[in-house]
């Protein structure tokens, strides 16, 4: 359960999401739309039958949550990782290339590998700004950011060469063999075992990180490295690199599960930005891996939403594009005026009874 701190992170949350909730049924009024007809298409798009919610829904939440508990994991150590998209396509390519390559193998083998691959092409590609950070001093926004266009582009070349399918008319490689891909969850729905997975990582990420004592290092070193470290007991590097990677093999298993799971392809554009989705996601539920499964599910609702939205509603799909860029300012500013709170109330001094400040304060020179 979160503390108190927790709930308060989470109400935040909340009344931000109310608050561009708001702000764009005003949006879509002053453009000459009925935002209740708009909200009425969104929820029929994404929850009205069994297969929105599953075979679209919840099947987009995939890559929202994973690539989400990258971030939560990441943020709580006080790593900056803005890299996810970079690792996610890290983790696909890999899975690709396993996919295609492992067809003699059984699928109790093959699954597991490309699994695997993805995880670690994705904590291998983490592995070179937290090098920077802990050896050199390099900021990680920056180079998380730099490794994101190198993967990117990386796969770009890639299915416009080595591996494009036979053809060479479509920027993308041939399915990955049949044996590799994950089975469905929910038999005639689009719903793959990924899901559960996620799922699984969510709850198995939070007793982690609430239960163990390397979770109580990771909240501690995120709270104040330099607490952390004066106590002798916790190595905060060490912390912050097992941080990282682990961090890009959440959003590298990202990858994997999305090319293993639904595309069975790696193509150019494989994600639409679920990276950087993913920091909204992650803020929005307050760091916690269990709320993050249901942020990433309301993500994944407007996006499933957009086009039942443009249908029935006559709406742009684009408004929906605009709504998840309020969420994600209106996370970040809460976040930001959350945070100021309480370090102008920690910085407050003290006062004794005599008036004087307390042992805490900062001496006052003439």
């Amino acid at each position: 359960m979160p503390d108190r701190a927790g709930w308060t992170s989470l109400a935040v949350a909340a009344a931000a999401l109310a608050g561009t909730t708001l702000v764009a049924a005003v949006l879509l009024w002053l453009g000459g739309y009925d935002p209740l007809r708009a909200a009425a298409a969104m929820w029929s798009g994404a929850f009205g039958t069994r297969d929105a919610l599953l075979s679209i829904t919840l099947v987009r939440s995939v890559p929202f949550i994973l690539t989400g508990l990258a971030v939560a994991l990441a943020f709580r150590a006080g790593v900056w990782n803005i890299g996810a998209e970079g690792q996610l396509y890290a983790g696909a390519i890999a899975a690709v290339w396993v996919g295609l390559k492992g067809g003699l193998l059984p699928p109790w083998i093959l699954v597991p590998a490309v699994l695997a691959a993805a995880v670690l092409a994705g904590a291998l590609w983490a592995l070179v700004p937290a090098l920077m950070k802990l050896r050199l001093g390099v900021g990680e926004v920056i180079t998380t950011i730099l490794m994101n266009f190198v993967a990117i582009n990386l796969a770009a070349y890639l299915v416009h060469g080595p591996l494009q399918e036979p053809r060479g008319v479509f920027p993308q490689t041939d399915q990955i063999v049949a044996t590799a891909r994950l089975p469905a969850l929910v038999p005639g729905t689009r719903l793959h075992v990924g899901f559960a997975l996620a799922v699984v990582m969510a709850a198995a990420l939070a007793v982690v990180l609430r239960r163990t004592r390397w979770g109580f290092q990771v909240r501690a070193v995120g709270a104040s490295p330099r607490a952390a470290c004066v106590t002798g007991r916790i190595d905060a590097g060490g912390v912050v690199l097992v941080s990282f990677l682990a961090s890009g093999a959440l959003a590298g298993l990202a990858g994997g599960v999305e090319v293993a799971g639904l595309t069975y392809a790696l193509y150019e554009g494989l994600s639409p930005g679920w990276g950087y989705t993913a920091i909204a996601v992650a803020l929005l539920a307050a760091l916690n891996p269990v709320a993050v499964v249901g942020t990433a599910v309301l993500f994944g609702a407007l996006e499933a939403g957009s086009g039942a939205m443009q249908r029935e509603a006559g709406i742009p799909a684009v408004w929906v594009i605009a709504v998840e860029a309020l969420v994600i300012l209106a996370v970040l500013a809460a976040d930001q005026i959350r945070r100021r709170r309480v370090w102008s109330h920690r910085a407050r001094p003290t006062q004794n009874a005599d008036g004087g400040h307390g042992p805490d304060a900062e001496p006052v020179h003439a």
